[in-house]
């Protein structure tokens, strides 16, 4: 594997070893600490980010290795003077030995690392994945509640564009005896195709607009901000994204050995009196991104190469999804694949394609 754009590039024996190395990093940091001497890092990071550009810095220089990049590409790089993705890529893989990159325009980050001769890691593009955050969220799980199998996963706020709970749900459907209760409004509710997806693995699921009605079954609760960022101006007319707070009273039949993660930041979601809430592990689930973190950029800085296993056609119709990058960078050649559903998709955002 060269790169790591969706979490299902990666096995589930790739992420329990991500994982293993991951705890022993945490153990014993000290091991690591000369890792990645005479390594460099290129944080590429076209739309803002606290958390995970600082993550991704915290845990290459506790590798021993070097970071350089820009935190806000729309002013800071030559994208500014109208550079595509593809050819800062090509130019950045000459100055760093491996590349994140976030960016607001979906499937740029795999346009990135189909043109550099460096490893590229997504560190989220628009809606669509963020696959080391999903990392940090199963390494979480799996130091908290000691399995990532039999689990009953509610996940609540904005799961129409919150990509951290499409990883989330295409990572946790590959374990045993795993049921989502997915908490929204109607406006704000799973994508068409991650439902479809869902179906065809056969994971069981709830959709309800309620925070408290399956709140004692739960093992697991993972609550997100309303993405407003990413709404057009239609979607902000009429949004109903607001009224999901969780505090201590919605907490009250809860179970007392559940674990409630959220990615972060948040805004009013969770009420300040649940971080004193020994089940509230949000702030260790950030700890626990640095850790996962390390132990992929070392995966990816010493494994064998680009992983060939998906078969791609060209595109001969457009894609219709306006959020991808063959619609913002129409110079980007067009591929598609061909889904489990029978669909041609498009490889970079998984738009079906007419």
């Amino acid at each position: 594997m060269k790169d790591l754009i969706n979490i299902l590039d990666l096995s589930i024996s790739d992420i329990d070893e991500l994982i293993k190395v991951a705890t022993d990093i945490k153990a014993h940091p000290t091991k690591y600490a000369d890792a990645c001497r005479g390594k460099t890092l290129a944080t590429l990071f076209f739309e803002p980010s606290t958390r995970t550009r600082l993550s991704f810095e915290a845990a290459m220089y506790g590798l021993g290795g070097n970071v350089l990049g820009f935190a806000d590409g729309g002013r800071m790089s030559s994208a500014s003077k109208g550079e595509t993705v593809s050819d800062t890529a090509r130019i950045v893989s000459i100055y760093a030995d491996i590349i994140a990159m976030r960016h607001h325009i979906e499937g740029a980050p795999l346009a990135a690392g189909l043109a550099a001769r460096v490893p590229v890691i997504n560190a989220g593009d628009g809606g669509h994945f963020h696959p080391t955050q999903t990392l940090a969220d199963l390494l979480t799980i799996s130091s908290e509640c000691g399995r990532l199998n039999n689990l009953t996963i509610g996940i609540c706020g904005d799961l129409k564009y919150g990509r951290t709970v499409h990883s989330l749900i295409a990572a946790m459907s590959r374990y045993q005896n795993i049921r989502f209760i997915l908490i929204s409004p109607a406006s704000l509710a799973l994508p068409e195709y991650v439902i479809r997806e869902m179906n065809a693995a056969g994971i069981e699921y709830v959709q309800t607009t309620s925070l408290t009605k399956y709140m004692s079954e739960l093992d697991v609760l993972y609550m997100t901000r309303v993405q407003k960022e990413r709404f057009d101006a239609d979607e902000l007319a009429q949004d109903d994204g607001e009224g999901y707070i969780l505090n201590n009273e919605t907490l009250s039949t809860a179970k007392p050995e559940m674990r409630i993660l959220h990615p972060l930041p948040r805004v009013d979601e969770i009420a300040v009196e649940v971080d004193r809430d020994p089940r509230a592990k949000y702030f260790e689930q950030a700890e626990y991104g640095k850790f996962i973190r390390m132990a992929l950029i070392l995966r990816l800085l010493y494994s064998s190469g680009k992983d060939e296993s998906i078969k791609t056609l060209k595109a001969e119709t457009k894609c219709p999804n306006d959020r991808c990058i063959v619609a913002v960078e129409p110079e980007i050649e067009r591929h598609a694949y061909l889904a489990p559903d029978g669909k041609l998709r498009c490889l970079y955002c998984d738009a079906a394609l007419e």
